[in-house]
C-alpha cells in the first residue's frame, strides 16, 4: 500500500512537471510563430517596396519631361540623389553610433588608402546616371525595363572575369534567354523597322549594362576587401565621391543654366518623387539583402517590368503588344534561371 501510495504520487508529479513544460512551452510557440508572422510581414512590405520603386523609376523620369525634354538640370538632379544617399547612411551611422558606440570599424576617420579607391566606381555611376536620362530620347519607359536587365550579363561575365567566379550551365542558358527575351520584346509589327528601339538606343544600353556590371563589381571587390568596415560607412564614402563628381558636371555642363536661371530651375513634384525614388532604390535593396533573399529581387524584377506596361498604357499610350508580353516573359524566365543556377 505504501509502495502504491509512493509510485501514484510520482505519477501525480510527473504529469505536474509535464503540465509546467507544457505552459512554459506555449508562450515559446506563440512568440515562435509570431517572429514567422512578423519576418512574413517584413518581406512582403520590401518586396512591394521595391517592385514600386523599381516599375517607378523609369516612368518618373519619363513623366518629368516636358514637350520632350528635361526643363531641369539633371546634373543637379543626380547630385541632390547622391546627397541624400549620403545623408540616409549618415543617419544610420547615427544610430548605430547611438546604440553602440564609435568602434574602428564604424568611424568616419580613415585614410586616404582605404578611400582612394572610390573615385573610380563613382565616376562610373555619374556617367551610367547621366546616360540613364538621354536613353529616354530612343526608347520608352517599358523597353527601358527590359533592356536595362542586361547588366546582369554583364555582372556576370565580369564576376566571371574579375573576381575570378564560375558562372553554371544553367547560368549560361540563362544569359542566352536574357538576349532572346529584350530582343522578342522589342519586336515592332507596325512598321518597317523589324525592331522598336533603334541602334542609339541599344548601344546606350549595352554601355549602360557594362558601367553598371563593372562599377558593381569594383564595390564589392572593396566591400569585401574589408568585410569588417561597417557598409553605411564605405557607403558614404563612395556618395561624398559621387557629389564631388556630380558638382564637377554641373560646372561643366550646366553652369551657366544654374548660375542664370537658379539650382531648382524646372524642378516640380514629379521631379522630387523621381529624386527621392532614386535615393530610396538603393537602400530598397540593400533591405532585401538583409530581410529577405535574391528571389525576392527577381520577383520585383519581373513584376516590375509589367506593371510599368501596364502604367505607361493610361500615361504615355504604350501599346502593350504581344511580343513585350512574350519577352517579358522570357526575361523573367532567364533572371529566375539564373538566380537558382548559381554554383553551390
Amino acid at each position: 500500500m505504501e509502495y502504491r501510495r509512493i509510485k501514484d504520487q510520482e505519477k501525480d508529479g510527473d504529469s505536474v512537471s509535464d503540465d509546467v513544460e507544457s505552459l512554459r512551452g506555449s508562450p515559446k510557440s506563440i512568440v515562435g510563430g509570431s517572429g514567422v508572422r512578423t519576418k512574413w510581414k517584413l518581406k512582403s512590405v520590401v518586396t512591394l517596396t521595391l517592385t514600386v520603386l523599381t516599375s517607378s523609376q523609369a516612368i518618373l523620369i519619363v513623366w518629368s519631361k516636358r514637350a520632350g525634354k528635361y526643363e531641369y538640370s539633371v546634373t543637379t538632379a543626380n547630385f541632390l540623389v547622391e546627397a541624400l544617399k549620403c545623408a540616409l547612411s549618415l543617419a544610420a551611422l547615427a544610430r548605430i553610433w547611438r546604440k553602440d558606440g564609435v568602434t574602428e570599424d564604424n568611424r568616419l576617420n580613415t585614410t586616404w588608402d582605404e578611400v582612394n579607391v572610390y573615385p573610380i566606381p563613382a565616376a562610373l555611376y555619374l556617367i551610367k546616371n547621366l546616360l540613364q536620362y538621354y536613353i529616354f530620347a530612343y526608347v520608352d519607359a517599358p523597353g527601358y525595363q527590359i533592356l536595362k536587365n542586361f547588366n546582369i550579363i554583364s555582372t556576370g561575365v565580369l564576376y566571371r572575369i574579375i573576381l575570378k567566379r564560375k558562372l553554371s550551365e544553367i547560368q549560361w542558358a540563362a544569359f542566352v534567354l536574357l538576349c532572346a527575351g529584350c530582343t522578342t520584346a522589342q519586336l515592332n509589327s507596325n512598321s518597317d523597322k523589324v525592331l522598336q528601339t533603334p541602334l542609339q538606343g541599344w548601344v546606350m544600353a549595352i554601355i549602360m549594362a557594362l558601367l553598371s556590371g563593372f562599377a558593381g563589381v569594383y564595390t564589392e571587390a572593396i566591400i569585401k576587401k574589408r568585410p569588417s568596415r561597417n557598409i553605411n560607412v564605405q557607403n558614404f564614402w563612395l556618395y561624398v565621391f559621387g557629389m564631388i563628381f556630380n558638382a564637377i558636371a554641373i560646372l561643366v555642363q550646366d553652369f551657366d543654366a544654374v548660375m542664370n536661371k537658379g539650382f531648382f530651375h524646372g524642378y516640380s513634384l514629379i521631379t522630387v518623387l523621381m529624386i527621392l525614388n532614386h535615393a530610396l532604390s538603393g537602400i530598397a535593396v540593400s533591405m532585401v539583402m538583409k530581410y529577405a533573399d535574391n528571389i525576392v529581387k527577381v520577383y520585383s524584377t519581373s513584376v516590375a517590368m509589367l506593371l510599368t506596361a501596364v502604367v505607361s498604357v493610361f500615361l504615355f499610350g504604350f501599346h502593350l503588344s504581344l511580343a513585350f508580353f512574350l519577352g517579358s516573359t522570357i526575361v523573367s524566365v532567364s533572371v529566375y534561371l539564373h538566380s537558382i543556377g548559381k554554383l553551390r
